[in-house]
């Protein structure tokens, strides 16, 4: 197998950690984005604030330069919680900003060096709640804005040899996930409700799907969003 090196945002928790963990297992250099500092982490962590755009696209920048990179996986995200009728406006900048924009500059920063290459992979994470999760609006219109750029840049890359897919996962155990959904609280109680498997994922599961997307095999899929979501996507178990 060939060793690549991959640039993971988000990448000190949940899924970020646990897809890094698995890509170093394998051999991979991971290069991960992140506000903290993890002597643990296997591979380079390199600590910026992704909410910080003008920070961010400098950071990119050096990286890029620093590092010949094979793909990227975006995984940071920013959840709040609103109902129709009491949105906040800041709200809807904020997580508009932090879903989309680190997602597009990681990939026009590294973008030259895969051009190069004739080869690259681009995971972008996605999110269930794009059909439809009470209280997730921006959340999920911005997670819809990252399927759109999925396949819109697999139709402009798509004879380049790069890659561009997406990974939707439905609920996770991740800090992120329990900040807006506490153990046995009404909101659990509702998203496994819309869950089939009727359980939460787990990061290394959503990690595996990744995976394989930024893999060799995988080279004959692209502009696809996968759900990977315990059959929420699918429909509901009738009761």
């Amino acid at each position: 197998m060939t060793k690549r090196t991959f640039l993971v945002t988000g990448a000190s928790k949940g899924i970020g950690r646990a897809l890094s963990t698995r890509l170093s297992d394998a051999g991979h250099h991971v290069v991960g984005i992140a506000r903290g500092q993890d002597p643990s982490f296997p591979g380079t962590l390199v600590s910026v604030d992704l909410d910080d755009s003008k920070a961010s696209a400098e950071a990119f920048a050096d990286l890029a330069q620093r590092h010949s990179f094979d793909g990227v996986v975006n995984n940071v995200g920013l959840v709040r919680l609103h109902r129709v009728g009491e949105i906040n406006l800041k709200d809807v900048d904020d997580i508009m900003r932090v879903n989309l924009h680190p997602t597009i500059q990681t990939v026009q920063a590294i973008l030259p060096t895969l051009r190069a290459k004739g080869w690259g992979r681009i995971v972008n994470i996605s999110s269930l709640t794009v059909v439809g999760v009470a209280q997730r609006s921006a959340y999920a219109a911005a997670k819809a804005a990252i399927n759109s750029l999925t396949r819109t840049w697999a139709l402009e890359m798509a004879e380049t040899g790069i890659t561009i897919n997406a990974v939707a996962p439905g609920p996770v155990e991740t800090a992120l996930f329990r900040q807006n959904t506490p153990v046995g609280s009404e909101a659990e109680r509702g998203f496994l409700s819309l869950i089939p498997m009727r359980r939460l994922g787990k990061p290394e599961e959503i990690a595996a799907a990744v995976a394989f997307l930024l893999s060799e095999e995988a080279g004959y899929i692209t502009g696809q969003t996968l759900f990977v979501d315990g059959g929420g996507s699918i429909g509901r178990v009738a009761t």
